[in-house]
């Protein structure tokens, strides 16, 4: 079945509906936002016949509702209450400019090419129109809300078009006169008969172009879903700014009076507290969007929703699936945001608590916020039960394979609800072990291309060297204690770079992770480009520190190293023994081996 009819319609049908409130804009469109040459340019364009592109409408009275409002400049004439037939989801720069040029008589608010606000009446010349018709655009002028041009810095005036019968007399015409001439024309014949047979040659090559000007339009069927109205806008939309499902979702809560934007982004005018500040105010949880909290609360309504599904006694495909599927979210009712948004909020808090006690401080640290999401969700329903050492050593082997897995990056909708679903399963029954966890493998491997701590195992394996109390080597504390900006924490290189480079050590071994860890500013200025055999003795000597080689070597072995072929400068050696080291840590925190051939004994220290 057609979800759409294609159709022209005449320009001045489009405009008489945008006026009387019949067409109107869903309240997720952007601004209106074109400049004084694309206005003047569009004009042209219609006078001269030329194509200006499809407009694309929806036709209202369906399930899927938005709270609309006018077409820029009409605010103040469509009543609010008057309930449109159509929205635009393609086309509102091009039908507002003709709205606003062509049939309103205030003057277009507009910017000029360099952002500056400015007022605009346009006219066309019609001398110059009829003189060089293939060269409109300079017949074509804008003059300033007094209908007027100065110069001078506005004390001379060039052109004054302040009365219907100076524009007569000087023979331009206003284009918000164009569709409907009647009064300028009896005004020019009253002042300026002379000019009629002249003006009449502009009308017809001109203004007949503009009445009989035909726009393509394809309209949706108001059966359209909610979901397929996004994908349709963002793939026709020309302004180049995608829409979120936040605000489609805010356009759709608000024609059932709620008003989500303010729900998440706060008002101080309707003295509305802001979620959004609520959960950033949490240091790990301030890069979660308004996109990703929906996901969640639309976990938590698609599980209550299957579980209803099955006790009413439906089957098969008959039971609707837990998800977070952009459709889903889309299909999110009002009250399902009612019920669950409050508990949600504080399941993220949870999480943030879960997160810490996995020694995570900050949201630049974290692997995935997504993987937050399910994470959320499942704290919502546990509450304070998911301390219990049974199920907190689940959660945090599910969280560590998904993390060193790297199965969290790209789309992950459906990964986000079967992990909720399974894990709240798992939970309850020991063999049912998540796929997150069945499928997650590290190769050792993956240790030599982990040069960027924009990657989530990196992250994940640099946290859990910290973790294991990793201390700073000039300072006395271990590295969380540390005041990440007073100190200028960073990874650095264990075996400078200047000196694998004077070895001819490829620069993919010497970047890997396995020759790098958390170290202070001053630490590693200290290291610089010298042979650990060399700086670590600086290093000890230090005034305030004044380290044996017993303490320094606890030091350094806090960093998952071994120091005797650190000192040895034994660097093949020491990669070696690093993979190992690592190899263990990811074993441990995933529940199962890292793979390595020929070297039994990861498996062993894993253990």
């Amino acid at each position: 079945m057609s979800t759409f009819d294609s159709t022209k319609t005449s320009l001045e049908s489009l405009l008489k509906e945008i006026c009387d409130g019949r067409i109107q804009l869903p309240d997720f469109q952007r601004g209106w936002v074109w400049d004084d040459d694309h206005i003047r340019d569009l004009l042209v364009s219609i006078a001269r016949s030329f194509p200006v592109g499809a407009i694309m409408l929806l036709e209202t009275g369906g399930p899927v509702r938005f709270q609309t409002r006018p077409v820029e400049g009409l605010e103040k004439i469509v009543p609010t209450e008057h309930a449109p037939e159509k929205l635009i989801l393609d086309g509102q720069q091009r039908l507002t400019t003709l709205t606003q040029a062509l049939a309103l008589a205030a003057p277009v608010e507009t910017r000029t090419g360099q952002g500056k606000k400015i007022k605009r009446h346009y006219y066309f010349n019609i001398r110059q129109a009829l003189s060089m018709p293939q060269d409109l655009s300079s017949a074509v002028i804008g003059v300033d809300e007094n209908r007027q041009i100065r110069s001078n810095f506005g004390r001379d005036i060039e052109l004054d078009l302040s009365t219907r019968e100076k524009e007569c007399q000087e023979l331009y015409f206003p284009c918000d006169q164009t569709m409907n001439s009647d009064e300028w024309e009896e005004t020019l014949h009253r002042v300026a008969p002379e000019y009629f047979e002249l003006y009449m040659g502009f009308r017809r090559s001109v203004l007949k172009s503009f009445r009989e000007y035909q726009i393509p339009v394809i309209q949706l069927h108001k059966e359209t879903t909610k979901e397929a109205v996004c994908l349709v806008f963002e793939k026709v939309n020309t302004g180049g700014v995608q829409l979120s499902v936040f605000e489609l979702i805010t356009a759709s809560y608000a024609a059932e009076g709620y008003n989500l934007r303010d729900d998440w982004y706060g008002s101080d005018i309707r003295k509305v507290d802001s979620r959004r500040e609520g959960l950033v105010a949490e240091p790990l949880l301030s890069e979660i969007q308004a996109t990703e909290f929906l996901q969640g609360v639309t976990l938590l309504h698609t599980f209550e929703r299957k579980k209803s599904d099955s006790s009413s006694g439906r089957t098969g495909k008959e039971v609707r699936p837990v998800s977070a599927k952009r459709g889903d979210v889309l299909e999110l009712p009002l009250n399902a945001w009612l019920t669950w948004a409050d508990k949600l909020e504080a399941g993220f808090r949870l999480a943030a608590r879960f997160l810490r006690k996995e020694s995570f401080y900050s949201s630049r640290e974290l692997p995935y916020s997504t993987q937050i999401v399910p994470l959320a969700a499942v704290l919502t329903h546990l509450g304070e039960k998911w301390l219990e050492p049974r199920i907190y050593d689940k959660l945090t082997r599910w969280f560590w394979c998904g993390v060193l897995g790297e199965l969290y990056g790209g789309a992950v909708e459906t990964r986000i609800a079967n992990d909720f679903e399974q894990l709240l399963e798992w939970i309850k029954k020991d063999d049912q072990e998540p796929r997150t966890v069945y499928d997650a493998s590290f190769q050792p491997g993956r240790f030599d291309t982990l040069r960027s701590r924009l990657s989530a195992a990196y992250k994940g394996i640099n946290v859990l060297v910290l973790r294991e109390g990793a201390r700073d080597w000039l300072w006395k504390a271990s590295i969380h204690e540390l005041d990440v900006d007073e100190v200028k924490l960073d990874i650095h290189h264990i075996f400078p770079r200047n000196w694998c480079r004077k070895r001819g050590i490829p620069m993919g071994s010497y970047d890997s992770i396995l020759n790098k860890t958390p170290l202070s500013y001053k630490a590693n200025r200290k290291i610089g480009g010298e042979a650990p055999s060399a700086y670590l003795p600086k290093i000890q000597s230090e005034k305030h520190l004044q380290l044996s080689d017993q303490q320094m070597d606890a030091l350094l072995e806090s960093h998952a190293l071994n120091p005797a072929l650190l000192r040895a400068d034994d660097y093949e050696a020491f990669i070696a023994d690093r993979r190992r080291r690592l190899s263990a840590l990811v074993s441990k925190a995933m529940g199962k081996p890292v793979s390595q051939i020929g070297e039994s004994e990861v498996y062993e220290e894993a253990e």
